[in-house]
């Protein structure tokens, strides 16, 4: 419900204008991408390291393709991290914080997964490495039901409970 002033306190229960709730979400977003920046790079670092080490030599070809996908994901998961940024400076000052919100909400939630097959793949991959195929698909379905209930089902959870109170 929108007061006098212009304000609205929404779902939210904040007293606070539809420009500084976008303020405020873009500037969540924006905390948010720098988490998941971190989250990319450094298996990213670790991954590119990996070609100029004589043991890479000694990987067989399941191993070499699930290597090339990691790198390619790391690298259009980074990708995604630039783009609010890109549509930020063409969006800059022209009053659109509201589109620019939305863009960013898209694009966390595709980093979010691109991150989740990013964890579950190194899992995977440098369990493979160390313990061999049969322990690396154990590793990787219970990465990938970790991955799940982290980013699926705890926050469905935790939704819930709020709404409900």
């Amino acid at each position: 419900m929108s007061n006098r002033d212009g304000e609205d306190e929404g779902a939210t229960g904040r007293r606070e204008t539809a420009d500084e709730r976008a303020d405020r979400n873009w500037n969540d977003l924006l905390r948010e991408f720098r988490v998941l920046q971190t989250g990319v790079q450094i298996p990213a670092g670790f991954l590119l390291t990996l070609p100029f080490r004589a043991a890479f030599a000694d990987l067989d070809g399941t191993q070499r393709v699930l290597y090339v996908v990691l790198v390619l994901l790391a690298f259009v998961t980074t990708t995604l991290l630039v783009l609010p940024i890109a549509v930020h400076r063409r969006l800059f000052r022209l009053q659109r914080k509201d589109q620019l919100v939305r863009v960013g909400h898209v694009v966390a939630r595709c980093v979010l997964v691109a991150v989740s097959l990013l964890i579950v793949g190194l899992a995977t991959f440098v369990v493979d490495i160390v313990l061999g195929r049969t322990a690396a698909v154990v590793v990787c379905l219970g990465m990938a039901l970790a991955v799940i209930a982290a980013t699926i089902v705890v926050p469905a959870l935790v939704g819930r409970r709020v709404s409900s109170h």
